[in-house]
């Protein structure tokens, strides 16, 4: 893959969907180029630690919100739940350690 195409590390799923949107016409481009030269190979596109599925049940009105507020953010609803959990995980993990280091400095 050519360097402008090399995928940046994201704040979050929604400015990565940003940057592919805005590549649009440039991968078009190196796709044809590619196609021209018989450099295309057969297969699927595997993702790096591709994550496993959960189910889980949501009332309706939390999934209608969340249909609402990534619509609004140009998501899939889905995507926007994840996204969600993620932030809300890694905040409260960053709590819990403040938490435990403020313990373990009192205990000193």
């Amino acid at each position: 893959m050519p360097d402008e195409f090399k995928v940046p590390k994201f704040k979050n799923e929604s400015e990565e969907a940003q940057w592919w949107d805005s590549q649009g016409k440039n991968l078009t481009q190196a796709f044809q180029r590619a196609a021209a030269q018989g450099h295309l190979g057969h297969g699927t596109a595997k993702r790096k630690g591709a994550t496993p599925t959960t189910t889980i049940r949501l009332e309706q009105e939390d999934i209608a919100r969340a249909r609402v507020q990534a619509e609004r953010k140009g998501l899939r609803y889905q995507t926007y739940l994840k996204m969600l959990l993620r932030e809300t995980l890694l905040k409260e993990e960053k709590k819990m350690a403040g938490r435990a280091a403020r313990a373990a400095k009192a205990h000193a």
